[in-house]
């Protein structure tokens, strides 16, 4: 039978060191997220419309589709 250790506290904690690290984890995360959408978008303007038609796509779909 395996028995399993519950009392031992998270490894970043729960204090503001866990709670700034959580909050740099997201604002990177965040800025990577909107660097893909950024790429992508640059990416598809570079298409002909033939190109956008091909994949199922129009010039004004862009910035919905990548956003």
């Amino acid at each position: 039978m395996a028995a399993f250790e519950t009392t031992r506290p998270n490894a970043l904690g729960t204090g503001f060191g866990a709670r700034t690290a959580a909050a740099v984890r997201m604002l990177v995360q965040s800025i990577v997220t909107w660097n893909d959408l950024r790429k992508t978008r640059a990416a598809l303007r570079q298409l002909s419309d033939h190109e956008l038609e091909d994949i199922g796509l129009r010039r004004d779909d862009i910035d919905r589709i990548a956003f």
